[in-house]
């Protein structure tokens, strides 16, 4: 009778602990579909970026480092989405890429207001198209940034409740970061 009770006992603890294996499991494979549709925003950014930068280096001068930076702060943006595409859910990539985004996003700040500030850039008609592209594209790279915090939320949570945090060391769960 002890032994029927103890191997049940046994296939009980061992079912529970794949299928806590893969909850958690599904929801890092969520933080990496999330980060999939952020970094296409995050492409598609940096590609206007280029587009705009091309445009306008010749046709303002004196505003160089501007446009210098802006392509430093990309390019390095673009090289820590890299090592975040590999390992999504892991928090020291992540967090070096939250600051790269804001050094970018402060660059890229600088440049809309440059454009603001020089009226004879209102005569160049691919510069509004660009301008446009920008914006939307800046407001979809938001909405999929919510996404995957929230995926990283319900990730941390469920690597943190109990039972599941038992086996967050067997199995080598960390805890993600948000952008």
């Amino acid at each position: 009778m002890i032994t029927w009770f103890g191997w049940g006992l046994i296939a009980l603890v061992f079912f529970w602990a794949i299928g806590a294996y893969n909850r958690v499991m599904k929801l890092r494979g969520a933080i990496g579909k999330a980060f999939a549709q952020l970094d296409e925003h995050l492409t598609r950014r940096a590609e206007i970026c280029d587009k705009l930068c091309e445009l306008l280096r010749p046709l303002l001068p004196a505003e160089q480092s501007t446009f210098d930076t802006l392509a430093a702060s990309q390019a390095e943006a673009q090289q820590l989405a890299a090592e975040v595409r590999a390992k999504p859910h892991a928090a020291d990539p992540v967090a070096s890429l939250a600051v790269a985004a804001a050094v970018h996003a402060a660059a890229l700040t600088r440049l809309t207001s440059m454009l603001e500030h020089h009226a004879e850039l209102r005569e160049h008609a691919e510069l509004y198209v660009l301008q446009d592209e920008l914006k939307l594209v800046e407001r979809q790279r938001a909405f999929t940034r919510q996404l995957f915090n929230e995926a990283v939320r319900q990730y941390n949570a469920a690597v943190r409740e109990f039972p599941t945090r038992l086996l967050t060391g067997f199995y080598g769960f960390t805890e993600a970061r948000s952008l």
